[in-house]
């Protein structure tokens, strides 16, 4: 693991990379992150998160500065923006049930060959995806989703790279962190390492690629 000045972090993240972004509705997404995302001008992203949150905040920020041209989420309800390039074809949404969305994640990250889902059998969800009988029961074979990086946010990291996170702010993140190529984690506070006692470390520091400095 590495500690690096938050210009060089995202410096990393070359045009028309897939991102993965922790976060519910802007808690738990690294804002500093998604600033510089902006001021590097970075585009061709395809932002892979829970929600693109709303105008001025968390991903909210890379809709509207056109830094992505491709969002894979479960809802975009409370951002008006997004829902006006989607209709306008500015930007691509694939919309995926928010159980789905974060199983196919978790599936990434551990290896698994997809999930069998229930849901979305017999709607517009299940066009395109291969239907899977078993025991009298349909569901849909939903495939693994990996990405180039995984921008987390965290409330401890230690000088490893062990983290922790709070309250609800944990949500996508630890899940992130598992199916990335590049592990890039903003903490609100970096400690010594023994800190962080072994027993609630949430991700651990093999995981984790870089840290942003303070």
């Amino acid at each position: 693991m590495k500690t690096l000045a938050l210009d060089k972090a995202v410096a990393l993240i070359p045009d028309g990379a897939s991102l993965m972004v922790g976060g519910f509705m802007g808690v738990g997404t690294p804002e500093r992150l998604m600033d510089e995302l902006v001021r590097q001008g970075k585009r061709g992203l395809t932002v892979i998160a829970n929600d693109t949150s709303s105008p001025g905040r968390g991903i909210g920020k890379l809709v509207t500065a056109g830094v992505a041209d491709k969002f894979v989420v479960s809802h975009i309800g409370l951002n008006p923006e997004t829902q006006r390039k989607m209709i306008a074809g500015e930007i691509a949404v694939e919309l995926a049930p928010q159980g789905t969305l974060i199983e196919r994640i978790r599936a990434g990250g551990y290896g698994l060959g997809g999930i069998l889902t229930a849901t979305g059998v017999g709607t517009l969800a299940e066009e395109g995806k291969r239907k899977i009988e078993l025991d009298g029961q349909q569901y849909l074979l939903e495939t693994p989703i990996r990405a180039d990086f995984a921008l987390v946010e965290a409330f401890l990291s230690d000088y490893y790279g062990n983290l922790t996170y709070a309250f609800t702010a944990r949500n996508f993140n630890p899940v992130i962190a598992m199916a990335a190529d590049t592990v890039i984690v903003d903490a609100a506070h970096i400690v010594p390492v023994g800190m962080i006692a072994p027993d609630h470390v949430v991700t651990p520091a093999v995981l984790v690629d870089y840290v942003v400095a303070h």
